[in-house]
């Protein structure tokens, strides 16, 4: 008995990291307006009630998905060993992996609209304000690195050339010092 509930338990969380990843690439193609249960589930090829049953609000699904985005980076924010570092994992975000930046943008931009995803969205600022001030910036450093990061990503929101990387980087590099 217990290996059968073990089982459904994983393949319930496989199902939940699918509906997220869906989740993730509708915003990524059609914006946080193209989410819904039916659209999540046609991009992870299961059917809508399955959406549902791991999710039952939207705020659940967008929740989720930015928690997930936000992960990795946070984790990387953490390792950085030097402001250049941080600067560099910064700028390979906006550049290299622009479209998920971009979608996770507007997840951060729908908080100030949805007080459900608040939480995550505050979770990568003070990640990347500790990082900076745990490589020696103060406490106006950190808060400019923020900020710089705010410009760069509505600016990859409103382009359609991808920020060049080394440019980034310096701009990031210059907000930390």
């Amino acid at each position: 008995m217990t290996e059968t509930v073990d089982r459904r338990l994983v393949r319930g969380e496989r199902r939940r990291a699918q509906l997220i990843e869906a989740t993730l690439e509708v915003i990524e193609r059609e914006g946080v307006g193209g989410v819904s249960h039916r659209a999540v589930a046609r991009v992870a090829r299961v059917s809508p009630s399955a959406a549902l049953h791991h999710f039952a609000t939207l705020d659940d699904l967008l929740v989720a998905a930015l928690v997930s985005a936000n992960k990795s980076s946070v984790d990387a924010v953490g390792e950085v060993e030097d402001i250049a570092g941080l600067a560099e994992l910064l700028a390979e975000q906006i550049v290299e992996q622009r479209t998920r930046f971009v979608a996770v943008y507007e997840l951060y931009l729908l908080a100030a609209r949805r007080p459900a995803l608040r939480p995550e969205a505050y979770r990568w600022i003070e990640s990347v304000t500790d990082a900076a001030k745990r490589l020696g910036a103060d406490e106006t450093g950190a808060r400019a690195l923020c900020a710089a990061l705010d410009g760069l990503g509505l600016q990859a929101l409103l382009s359609d050339e991808v920020p060049d990387r080394a440019e980034t980087a310096a701009i990031l590099t210059r907000a930390l010092s």
